[in-house]
């Protein structure tokens, strides 16, 4: 009964969001072309190579762009001790899309995941016919997972998290989750508190285990991107001597706490510099809008090419311009060439849970949030305890660091040093893991359990 209610309420779910789903596809591009695969559905080519896998693929599943990493890690950590593995990876975002394509090998098969249907879910896995399945974080589709599970595809969920606001309602509904849960040969839970609240939505006390953090060991630096960006950097003004502020990854509402703090700052601290990276390039628009509004001009990077404006040259050297780096995939050279780093989405009510603060860390940057780390809970409890990041509870408080930070080269180089030296203690989770999980599955191949 709670299957047929479930499918049932999924139904009217995916109806009532199709406008949406459409939307989004028209204003992001992507996976038009491929929304047959939603269906179960592949073009020739792609049933071809899964043919050509005769059975042997993993399939490993991701979403965001964050969790599109942490599976790229994952299949490398296991190519690296069993070469002849290959993959299917699947993916419901088109920005996870994009990014899984750019970094795939050539032997595996990119997908989009089907709709958590039932006939959606048998076509998908007839083309497929994995050894296994592995879902990242908190992926749960109860009808894909009961499927493998009929079929005794071994599940694996890998850098499990249950977040602040999901966990109550995962243990009120333990009678749904606990059967999904219980379903997975083994969970790779990120601190304790997870593998707690696992538990607790009902999963089986015997296949949790607490490893760490995937995302210390995803975090890689970028000496290309951070030569390009900073060549950019430097003909505006915010290269070698200059103090550069980076807000990273911003959402609606940090772009403006950062500009009216620059305003501040700017005529105590001439060499200073601010640069925003918006979490999403669409909304480029509206940071130029804020910028402009507090009487700054704009330098959007995406509109520049390699062209040099001089007007706009002349303005960042008398500190009257903000740059913004409205171009995807470069955020990592960015963090490469800024002085103090503030991580997004950290600070605004109602867009909680926090971008990636390990990337800054890792380019041994000064590096700032806001109260709102819930995503990163585990990864802020590790770099807090080793004083590598600056927590700050609003805005007021913000500034206050940020002087601090700006007015000692010595504070703001220690800091940057400990936060590097944090991220690279905790690497290796990822490979002790695929390890772990490829015993696990030749022992099932092999009739164990």
């Amino acid at each position: 009964m709670r299957w047929w209610f479930y499918q049932v309420l999924f139904a009217v779910v995916y109806v009532v969001m199709l406008p949406r789903f459409l939307f989004r596809m028209a204003r992001r591009g992507g996976y038009a072309s491929r929304f047959a695969d939603r269906f179960g559905r592949y073009p020739p080519d792609v049933l071809e190579r899964l043919r050509g896998m005769d059975g042997r693929a993993i399939w490993i599943h991701a979403v965001s762009v964050g969790e599109v990493y942490v599976a790229l890690q994952m299949m490398s950590a296991l190519r690296e001790r069993d070469p002849s593995v290959r993959f299917a990876f699947s993916t419901t975002s088109s920005t996870g899309w994009r990014e899984a394509e750019k970094q795939l090998p050539p032997d595996d098969v990119l997908l989009y995941c089907p709709l958590d249907f039932p006939p959606c879910v048998r076509r998908a896995l007839d083309a497929v016919q994995p050894r296994a399945f592995l879902l990242t974080e908190t992926e749960l589709w109860p009808n894909l997972i009961r499927a493998c599970a009929a079929r005794d595809i071994p599940l694996f969920l890998i850098n499990a998290r249950i977040s602040d606001r999901s966990a109550p309602g995962y243990r009120r509904f333990r009678y749904w989750f606990g059967p999904v849960l219980r379903r997975f040969a083994r969970i790779y839970a990120q601190s304790e508190q997870d593998r707690r609240r696992l538990l607790d939505a009902g999963a089986s006390p015997e296949t949790v285990a607490v490893t760490g953090s995937f995302k210390f060991d995803t975090a890689k630096r970028a000496p290309e991107k951070e030569k390009m960006v900073g060549d950019f950097l430097s003909r505006y003004d915010c290269g070698p001597g200059r103090l550069v502020l980076l807000g990273g990854s911003t959402w609606p509402g940090e772009d403006r706490i950062l500009v009216d703090a620059y305003k501040k700052l700017r005529p105590v601290f001439p060499d200073l510099r601010l640069v925003l990276v918006p979490r999403h390039f669409e909304k480029a628009d509206a940071v130029q809008r804020t910028i402009e509004h507090a009487e700054f001009l704009c330098v959007r990077k995406s509109r520049l090419g390699g062209a040099v404006d001089a007007p706009l040259v002349s303005a960042m050297r008398k500190g009257e311009g903000v740059i913004v780096g409205d171009t995807t995939g470069e955020l990592m050279g960015f963090y490469g060439n800024a002085s103090v780093v503030f991580v997004g989405k950290t600070m605004c009510e109602g867009e909680r849970g926090g971008q990636n603060m390990i990337e800054p860390c890792l380019c041994g940057c000064a590096t700032l949030t806001g109260p709102h780390t819930e995503n990163f809970r585990p990864v802020m409890a590790d770099l807090l305890e080793a004083g590598a990041v600056v927590q700050v509870a609003d805005e007021a408080e913000l500034g206050v660091e940020l002087e601090k930070l700006l007015a000692d080269p010595a504070v703001r180089s220690s800091l940057g040093r400990r936060a590097s030296e944090a991220v690279n203690r905790r690497c290796g989770v990822v490979g002790q893991c695929a390890k772990d999980l490829l015993a696990r599955l030749a022992g099932t191949e092999k009739g164990g359990v």
